[in-house]
Parts: C-alpha cells; structure tokens; sequence
C-alpha cells in the first residue's frame, strides 16, 4: 500500500491516491469522489479512467466515484419526506436531480480514516441543507481487494434527521481490447425493469422484461441490441438484503474474462456508455467514445421517493444505511 499527493483541485484542496493489492488486482483509490482511478488484473486494465486530476475534475463522467447523497435521478429535483416537502438543486438539462446534484459526493474530498495493503476506509460528512437535502449524514466507504481476485465496496451512513441516501458505485468496465463494448455478454437476473421517459425519468410502471430488448435473463451479447439505449433500472428485489447475492454477469469472449457482480441491493443500473464522448484521452491514449465502457451500478430504484411503489431510499435517523457490493473477477 502506497499514499501519495495525486494533485491538487481548483479550490487548492489535495486529493490523495491509495494503491491497493489483493489476489491478481490492483486498484488506485483517490479521495476525490472515492473514486476507483484504475482497476487492474495483472496488467489488464479493467476500468475507463485518466492520468491526472483536472481531467476528473472537468471531463470525468463519474468514471470510478462514489455517486451520492442520492444516486440516479429524481424527477425535477423535488419530492416529499414526512409532511416536508424537499427542493433539490436540478443540475441534469436544468430540469432534473442527477447523482447528487452538482457538488455531489463524487466531487467532494474524502477522508482517508484506514489503510492497508488491500483496504482503505473513507469517510465524508454532509452537511444539513447541502444540495437542498435535510440532515446532515455521516457515511464511509471501505474498499478491500481480496484474496480471489474481488473487488468489494461497503458503504455506511447514518442521519440526524429523515432524509435519502443511496450511494452507488459507478465505474465503467471494459473486459476487452475493442474500443467498445458490444460484443461483451451481459446477463442480469431480473423479471422487471423501469421504462423511462425521454429525459430517463421513470414513468411509474414495472414492467416484465419478458419478449423485451430488456430481457438478460440468460447472457447474450450487448450488440443484439443496437438500437436501443440501455440506461435502465433492473427491478431485482423490493428490499435491500443483509447479504450480497448474484445480481449480473460480464463476460467478455476474447479475453474470456468473466465479472460476476453480487450485492444487497434492491436495484442495478445497466448503463452502457451511449452517450459517452470524453473530449481528452484516457488510459493509454485511447479517446473514450459511445460505448467504451460499460456501468453496473447497485442501488436503490430512481426516483423512489416519488413512488411508493418503488423500493425506496429514505433514511431515518433510528436507521443505519449499509450496502455491500462486489466484482468478482474470474
């Protein structure tokens, strides 16, 4: 385990890098965003990420971070707690609560509280009215690599008042040598899924991924379905579990790489990069284009607090917030 200065934002404030190893992986952690910098199994490079800070700082598309108080999107930034009702900061097409807001957690500086050879715990206060969210909430994330080749995330947070969390990891994997990522296969045990409005707002209905370009129930390749846009919540329990179970697949066929992801949580955003056009290079040169990478991202459903059917992310002060979620590399 290595520290060292990584560089220093606009605001003059010092964001550290925490190398990590564990089994065959590496990892570099920044305090920026707890943001995983670069994954690595042996000298595979297995995230999309940059070299320097102020890349981050003005192109990163969350690339490795810890998205948060609240990830995904909340309809027009509002929604109601209690008998109270809550105004967000809007910071998507000026209309919609995206991740956070715009000093969301992964542009914030983290804490580092432990380190180790193969572990480090960050922590992060917010305060009361940040982003327009009430309370003031303590969390920490711990990352460890682990013995057989897994990357694991535990995430905890409490509040001194009802309010949301809900963290999500947010790297962008590439399992291959392409400059995209159709031909990995994806399989996500999942019945249902959210349908989303042109802006990515869920509409309200959970609807069967049966006979649908949304159907992973079995692995299959990501280019069978070009024509749509896969930036999707898959339905995969109502509640969030004590215990991680299997929640996605990634297998990549010329490399024959395989990445399991198994984690407490009720939902997974599949995003498959679409939209990404990083306007500076990357790792090794590369310029990430449409579909470089791709996410899958465990959380709580979008804009849950605006249905109450949807499995929700509100936190109340008796409660403690507790998501794990690995990616088990094989």
């Amino acid at each position: 385990m290595t520290i060292r200065d990584f560089g220093e934002l606009e605001n003059r404030q010092t964001v550290k890098e925490v190398t990590l190893r564990g089994g065959n992986l590496s990892a570099s952690i920044l305090t920026y965003g707890a943001t995983v910098q670069k994954l690595c199994l042996g000298d595979r490079i297995l995230t999309l990420g940059f070299d320097n800070l102020r890349d981050y700082e003005l192109h990163s598309p969350h690339f490795g971070a810890t998205a948060g108080r609240c990830a995904n999107r909340i309809a027009n930034g509002c929604f109601t707690i209690g008998s109270d009702e809550v105004q967000l900061t809007v910071n998507e097409d000026g209309r919609h609560h995206l991740h956070g807001g715009q000093k969301g957690f992964a542009h914030r500086v983290w804490t580092i509280e432990e380190a180790s050879n193969d572990s480090v715990l960050l922590s992060l206060v917010s305060p009361d009215g940040e982003e327009g969210y009430p309370g003031t909430v303590n969390v920490t994330c711990r990352y460890t690599l682990t013995k057989d080749d897994t990357l694991r995330i535990e995430f905890s947070g409490t509040t001194d008042k009802p309010t949301l969390l809900n963290l999500a990891h947010h790297s962008y994997f590439n399992l291959g040598d392409h400059a995209d990522i159709t031909m990995h296969q994806v399989m996500i045990p999942a019945r249902s899924y959210l349908p989303v409005s042109e802006d990515l707002i869920p509409t309200g209905e959970i609807l069967d991924v049966a006979g649908t370009a949304y159907d992973f129930r079995e692995l299959r390749q990501i280019q069978d379905e070009q024509d749509t846009r896969f930036d999707t919540n898959f339905c995969l329990r109502q509640f969030r579990l004590e215990k991680p179970e299997l929640s996605a697949v990634v297998f990549e066929p010329d490399t024959e790489l395989k990445m399991e992801v198994w984690s407490t949580e009720p939902g997974i955003q599949f995003y498959d990069g679409s939209s990404l056009n990083t306007p500076v290079p990357g790792f090794n040169d590369k310029m990430y284009g449409p579909r470089a990478g791709l996410c899958l991202e465990p959380q709580c459903w979008p804009d849950s607090p605006n249905h109450e059917e949807f499995a929700c992310s509100t936190l109340q002060p008796t409660e403690r917030y507790q998501q794990i979620t690995e990616y088990r590399f094989i």
